[in-house]
């Protein structure tokens, strides 16, 4: 299968990897795992998304399910539509922040319930190689339905700002312009690279690469606006830039949102384990019950539903919200932060100066061939710490601590340090990676 087949999603360059007839067959291998009878599809912007998805729905409805095509949409848009609409499943055909020449599917089941490597990808692979679907007499149809008018009501309801922020959004040419669309008329929006062009012309639709938000915190001090918006690719991720042109840590945002759910009264909370320590601090400070969540959303939006949590973060930018079917919504992120401006009086930066009260590493990556034997030695010698290993290992002490984690995808040990001096962080920091790179 040419490695399409991930830990989190199908992903593959087109046509080489994955083309009109792998598409078919993940279709038909779909409906056999899954026994959908109604699946909502909808995709991004581009060009090879539109073929894919009639090879897709093709498979789909020979296998005698009905498709609803919601067309072209944000990720957020497709887990909206797939709870709204009541389907067994949804897929969504994008490749998210990959750069031209790549495509892929994230799959749901009912709810928007993600299908990961260990909950589906690797049984849908195993039907596509073995073509072991069932044969169906009675085929499945294939009907529109536009989803925008419902998902931009639900995000409306959020509102509540008292005046209109002027906002700068960073669309990365893809489909942030969806996702936002329907918020837009309460905001004053400085648009930046709206037109949709699948070869991202100006920069990768990333905001992790914090290069990509050079134009957009230039663009916020120029033109004094409240805040600044970037979208990836397809709209599940998103950085937020404050006022001062500063970017806004993702940890920290999680904060902010909290800030904005706790006004309304308790509620669970999940926040990354990567995440700084001021994070669950602002949460329990606002009387909100925090817990800590493993990387990747498949394990972040089970647990919620195990916690009944309202909402989680995760460090990488997605940020989820119980009201949009345990999904992320980057939409409610930007109208939530919006309502905490205005209701907090403050400023974007300074809702997020008392937040930066750590020093933090980043996450660092580095190669290695044994990461199973590097973690045991960093085990043995921070024994003393207090340690757990929710998603790699992780070691606290007084004044500052660590987490290091194997990535799913790739050979890599990814490490974060936080302490509460700088001087502090950055020794530690280099004390770990030369066990880490030997």
């Amino acid at each position: 299968m040419a490695g399409i087949f991930k830990a989190y999603d199908i992903r593959g360059v087109y046509p080489e990897q994955l083309n009109e007839e792998m598409a078919e067959k993940i279709g038909r291998a779909y409906i056999e795992f899954s026994g959908a009878k109604k699946v909502v599809i909808g995709h991004d912007m581009r060009p090879d998304s539109t073929p894919l998805f009639k090879a897709m729905a093709k498979g789909m409805t020979e296998q005698g399910a009905n498709v609803v095509n919601i067309g072209m949409c944000s990720t957020p848009m497709s887990y909206f539509a797939n709870g709204k609409l009541g389907a067994d499943g949804s897929i969504i055909i994008t490749a998210s922040h990959n750069p031209a020449g790549w495509n892929g599917f994230k799959m749901c089941m009912k709810e928007a319930i993600p299908i990961s490597g260990a909950t589906g990808i690797m049984d849908i692979e195993r039907i596509v190689e073995e073509e072991s679907w069932s044969e169906c007499d009675k085929l499945g149809t294939v009907s529109n339905y536009d989803i925008a008018p419902e998902y931009a009501k639900f995000l409306q309801s959020h509102i509540k700002v008292d005046r209109k922020l002027k906002v700068v959004i960073d669309y990365a040419n893809s489909m942030g312009s969806f996702e936002s669309a329907g918020i837009e008329e309460f905001f004053e929006i400085i648009p930046m690279y709206k037109e949709l062009d699948g070869t991202f012309p100006n920069h990768e639709a990333n905001p992790l690469k914090l290069d990509t938000l050079d134009a957009i915190r230039a663009k916020v001090k120029e033109v004094g606006a409240d805040f600044g918006a970037a979208f990836d690719g397809d709209a599940d991720r998103c950085g937020f830039i404050d006022n001062k042109g500063e970017i806004i840590p993702m940890d920290l945002f999680t904060a902010l949102i909290a800030q904005d759910i706790l006004s309304e009264g308790p509620a669970t909370i999940l926040y990354d384990l990567r995440s700084s320590r001021a994070v669950k601090e602002c949460i329990e400070e606002n009387g909100g019950t925090a817990i800590m969540s493993r990387v990747g959303y498949a394990f972040i939006k089970a647990q919620m539903r195990e916690h009944d949590a309202v909402f989680a973060g995760e460090l990488s930018g997605h940020y989820y919200f119980k009201e949009n079917y345990t999904a992320e919504s980057q939409g409610l992120a930007f109208v939530k932060f919006a309502n905490l401006i205005c209701k907090s009086g403050k400023t974007s930066s300074e809702l997020v100066a008392p937040l930066r009260k750590y020093a933090f590493s980043g996450e660092i990556n580095s190669k290695v061939l044994d990461a199973e034997s590097v973690i045991a030695e960093l085990k043995e010698k921070y024994a003393d710490g207090n340690q757990f290993e929710l998603d790699g290992l992780s070691v606290e002490y007084k004044s500052w601590w660590f987490n290091v984690r194997s990535s799913n995808t790739e050979p890599l040990l990814r490490l974060i340090v936080e302490a509460d001096e700088q001087a502090e962080m950055e020794s530690r920091r280099d004390e770990i990676l030369a066990v880490i790179r030997g």
